[in-house]
């Protein structure tokens, strides 16, 4: 059944080419990209480090530890101030506000290869990557069929007023980038350090859904990629997430690196995360294989502690 389903994730009839292309943003993305190409015929030290800086910040920090493990799952706690500082990270890879970002990634989770999943390669492997962004009704933060996935952060007057302006923030930089440094350090910090990003973000819908190793048995086709993971700070063992969504920790093994959650152990170290959520079997050990029947349904209007707990194992380990 596995090896029929990675047939079809790759020679599918894509679904990108079946719906209207949203012009407003495939226009940006190209802008982006030629953007990104350029920055390969002003290269400059400067514009190097400056971009592997920010794409450090704004993927690990922002997407990896702040929209992703904190803010969607819940993974673990951390006071407001810092909260917001992350997400103000994530703002900086230019993959919208944390309202979109998280009600989508909800979705995903709660039909993952079904109906009703927003990337899935079921709908071609184009589709998942980036085609369901750049054609037909992109979803965003005012859309009405997000709402009840967020009900926490729709409370959060930070969280309401950065996902209207989450463009500000990345503004604001480009801006200060261009002023300070020049076109070089503009192309390279900005465009191509985004384009990076975006890419890297879109290959954990796609290739981690398509190719890698899978160490638990799960009602989806998520697996565990390194490559995909060294340029996500850790997001590429996708198998082992969503196994247990809520935990902190996605790298199991030694030989797994995972650079958000060394992230999320500095934070506890200076006192600023706790209630840090992981992976625990009944010996305490690391996890062996498991076998996850069929997924729980959601109330998403529920408790959060619940939600993503998408075939959880018995115990789960909470890190203090």
């Amino acid at each position: 059944m596995c090896a029929r389903f990675r047939t079809m994730s790759r020679f599918p009839r894509d679904k990108t080419f079946a719906q209207p292309i949203n012009w407003i943003t495939t226009l940006f993305m190209i802008a982006l990209h030629i953007g990104a190409v350029g920055a390969l015929f002003l290269f400059s030290w400067k514009g190097l480090t400056l971009a592997v800086l920010l794409w450090w910040l704004s993927g690990s920090p922002g997407i990896g530890m702040g929209y992703h493990r904190l803010l969607t799952h819940r993974g673990y706690k951390t006071p407001k101030c810092v909260e917001y500082l992350l997400t103000i990270c994530g703002t900086l890879a230019l993959e919208g506000g944390p309202i979109e970002w998280v009600a989508t990634h909800r979705l995903h989770h709660q039909n993952t290869d079904k109906e009703g999943d927003p990337h899935s390669p079921r709908d071609g492997g184009l589709w998942a990557h980036m085609g369901w962004i750049l054609t037909g009704r992109a979803m965003h933060s005012a859309a009405r069929e997000l709402l009840p996935f967020v009900p926490d952060l729709r409370k959060d007057k930070f969280h309401k007023w950065i996902s209207k302006w989450h463009w500000v923030p990345f503004t604001v930089l480009a801006l200060a980038i261009l002023a300070m440094g020049g076109w070089s350090c503009l192309l390279w910090a900005v465009f191509l350090r985004t384009v990076v990003g975006l890419h890297a973000t879109w290959l954990v819908n796609s290739a981690t859904h398509m190719w890698g190793s899978r160490r638990f048995i799960t009602d989806d086709t998520s697996r565990n990629s390194i490559w995909v993971a060294l340029l996500t700070f850790g997001e590429g063992w996708h198998n082992n997430h969503h196994a247990v969504p809520q935990s902190a920790r996605h790298g199991l093994a030694w030989y797994e690196l995972d650079l958000n959650w060394y992230g999320i152990c500095v934070l506890r170290a200076l006192g600023l995360a706790r209630d840090i959520r992981g992976h625990k079997n009944r010996q305490g050990a690391a996890m062996a294989p498991l076998v996850l029947t069929s997924p729980r349904s959601h109330a998403i209007l529920g408790a959060l502690d619940t939600l993503g707990d998408i075939g959880v194992p018995a115990e789960k380990e909470v890190i203090q």
